[in-house]
Parts: C-alpha cells; structure tokens; sequence
C-alpha cells in the first residue's frame, strides 16, 4: 500500500514537472508581410521551423498579413486590443509612426553583450539610415531592397542595341526606349520600350528618380519635406514626359501588382522594380533578361525599401529576449543568404555575401548582386512622421501629374505645403 502510494506520488510530481516545462515555453507572435512575387510563406515558414528546432522552448505563431500597410494596420490594431505581438516585420518607413506611439523599443537595450553590439553594427550602412534616429536602431533590415531595372536581352538584339549595355543615363534611356517600342500598322503599340509602376508604391519609385537628379525627399529627422525643390520638380516633368513626350511608356499610371506579369509576357523591354521580384523573375522569364542599376542623370541612385524588424514595447522579458534571438537568428549571415537566394532580396550584411551559398548564387547569376552593389548610390526610403499621410500627398501629386490633372510644379507645390503643416509640430 506504502509503495503504491509512493508510486502515485512519484507519477503526480513528474506530471507537475512536465506541466511546468511546457507552460515555461515562450510564445511569440510575429506579423509578417507578403508583398511583392516568390513563394515567400514557405520560406518564412522554413526559416521559423529551423529556429524553433535550435530553439525548443520557443514557440513563433506567424502571422501573415497582407502588404505592408495591412501588416502596419493589424500589428498596431492588435497593440490597442491588448494583445499585442512581440515582434514584426513591418516598413521601414514606419520607424518614425512607431516611435510617436511608444510601441518599439530601440535594439541597443537588448544589445548587451559584445557579440550582439557587433551583430548589430554588421549591415549595411545604407540599409540602416530608415531604422536609426536619434542616435539609436529601431529597426534591423531583413525583407530589403532597391530598385533595380529589369531588362529583356532578346528584345535589345533584335533593336539591334547590346543586349550587356542597358540604359546608365536618362538620355539612354529614352533613345533606347524608343528603339524598342513598337507599333503595328494602325498605329497602335505592340510593345513597349519602358514601364515605371505609379500604383501601389509611387513614392518610392519618385524616390529613385529625385536621386537621381541629385535631391532627396526628406531630411534625416523625418521633420521636413523637400517635394517643391526644383530638382524634384524636374524629375517628375521627365517621368511624365516618358509617356506624353517620347512616348516610350503608357500615358497614365500604370499598375505596381501586374506590372511583373507584363513583363513575363514581354509587353515592355524594360521595367523598374524591386530586386525582390528576381527570383520570381528567373523562375518564370522564358526569354533572356538582364538586370542593372538604375540610370542617373546627375548621378545613380535608388532608395532602399522594404521591411525592417521591430521589437514591440508591449511584452515580457521573456519574450523580449526571444523575439532578440529570433531576430538574430534570421538576419544571420547564412540565414540571409538562404533568404536572399530563396525571394531576390538583398542579403542585409556584407558577411551574408561571403557566405558559400550566396558567393556560388552570385557566381551564377550575377543578377544577384545587382541591387547589393547599388547600396553605394542609395539613399534612405522617403520617411517622416505622419509617414502615411505625408506619403499619400505624394502620391497622390505624383498620378495627379501623370494623368494630366496637375502640372508636376502645381502638384508638389501644393503636396509641400499640406506636408508642411503636417510636421510643423515635429520641427
């Protein structure tokens, strides 16, 4: 009877332990965007599957949530509802909104050990001028990238054009682009020397062409806006002028979400797009494409863009070093490369490219350095407080100008001084 007794005993204890273990594992919640081509879920999903086998007492529930501005919208909702995420990966031109609402905190709090102050100095300069303000990282680039042109080789040799010399000046651009749009006998055009998306992220690729003609958007604080310099105004006279002018390009807007597919079914010769398009590019491109910097005009140039993690203020010290871990974890050198390689976008450090995964990737197909190698004429992604607001006065200047609305001096003009307001308070 003792022994039975003590064998119940023993069983009950050992029933507490293993209930004790498994409600010690910690719980994360991660919202993730799916914006742009490549079978991205899996892959984050692979990646997160990894971790939790190094990681056996964490737990990551991801949430994938639609674009970047869904993901923005449901990771704040969820903030407000009390139950909130630990981690996201989110715009990097959110930092400043983030910060207004106290719901980041910076990455030198949990930076506290050599290692990890060394981790978090090991990206890339360029990628980190959206995710530092005010002497500290808010933000640490992972789903990166730059605006790169996508070019179809064939349709270059068959215009006799050198199918390894794409456009590098805005003056190449247009002659090139006239040689490769073509009509039929109506007049009507068959294909098309040139497509710049103006729906989804018109800012962004704005943003490209204002560097270019060597002015940026905003300042670093994200407290001012530039957008009536005269520079800016140039640039958005020549973009619209693609279309009205030397008729290389539709007139209009033309669409961010088809814009690949177009391309795929070679309606245009060239096409700027993200870098995170290549590998869907690559797997689908049944003709010979290259890819190359953006042209200058003044001097080269793209913003970066994308998405950066962020660490939800909302959490427990638990969870705090475990989303740290993760995020670690993910932007290590092999685990960018394996990302880099797997959706087109850029690896965030310049160990991820040393890696021999992606040193091979980059040896056959070059393509993939690209936008890695155009990080030395980048410039930060359009950011500032009121970033949604501020962004869709842009916007909304930039099609009101290519439509015919608005000239592009009257559309700035008018975008300069609501944006003014709008961030005289954060002067």
């Amino acid at each position: 009877m003792f022994k039975i007794g003590k064998k119940r005993l023993l069983a009950a204890a050992l029933a507490t332990l293993v209930s004790g273990i498994a409600q010690a594992k910690t719980d994360l919640t991660m919202y993730y965007p799916i914006a742009v081509g490549g079978p991205l879920t899996k892959v984050v999903d692979g990646m997160v599957s990894d971790f939790e086998k190094q990681n056996p007492d964490i737990h990551v529930n991801a949430i994938y949530a639609g674009n970047y501005n869904d993901a923005r919208v449901k990771a704040l909702a969820a903030l407000k509802s009390g139950q909130p995420a630990q981690l996201a990966v989110m715009f990097s031109i959110d930092v400043h909104e983030l910060m207004d609402l106290h719901a980041i905190i910076p990455f030198d709090e949990m930076a506290k050990t050599p290692e990890d102050k060394a981790w978090l100095h090991s990206f890339y300069p360029a990628l980190m001028k959206n995710g530092e303000v005010n002497g500290k990282t808010w933000g640490v680039p992972f789903q990166r990238s730059t605006i790169v042109m996508y070019y179809n080789k064939d349709m270059f040799r068959a215009a006799g054009l050198d199918p390894n010399h794409p456009p590098a000046t805005w003056k190449e651009l247009v002659s090139m682009g006239e040689k490769l749009t073509h009509k039929d006998a109506n007049g009507d055009v068959t294909q098309w020397g040139l497509m710049i998306p103006s729906t989804g992220y018109p800012y962004w690729m704005f943003g490209a062409l204002t560097k270019e003609n060597g002015q940026v958007l905003m300042n670093q604080a994200g407290t001012k806006t530039y957008f009536d310099k005269p520079a800016v105004v140039e640039a958005l006279s020549f973009w619209k002028s693609l279309g009205t002018q030397y008729h290389i390009m539709p007139k209009g807007t033309i669409d961010w979400g088809t814009l690949r597919q177009n391309f795929l079914d070679q309606k245009t010769a060239m096409m700027w797009h993200s870098t995170g398009n290549l590998t869907a590019v690559k797997n689908n491109a049944k003709f010979d494409f290259g890819v190359a910097m953006l042209p200058a005009n003044k001097e080269p140039g793209s913003p970066t863009g994308g998405g950066n993690f962020y660490l939800f203020k909302h959490s427990t010290p638990e969870q705090r070093e475990a989303a740290f871990k993760l995020v670690k974890f993910m932007t290590s050198p092999e685990e960018a490369a394996k990302w880099s390689i797997a959706t087109g976008y850029m690896g965030v450090s310049p160990a991820a490219y040393k890696t021999p995964a992606l040193e091979s990737y980059v040896k056959t197909f070059p393509q993939a350095a690209v936008a890695r190698d155009q990080l030395k004429y980048a410039t930060a992604e359009l950011s500032t407080h009121q970033s949604g607001r501020v962004r869709k006065l842009l916007d909304d200047a930039i099609q009101a100008a290519l439509t015919g609305e608005e000239s592009p001096k009257a559309a700035l003009s008018s975008a300069q001084k609501q944006a003014t307001r709008i961030l005289r308070r954060y002067h």
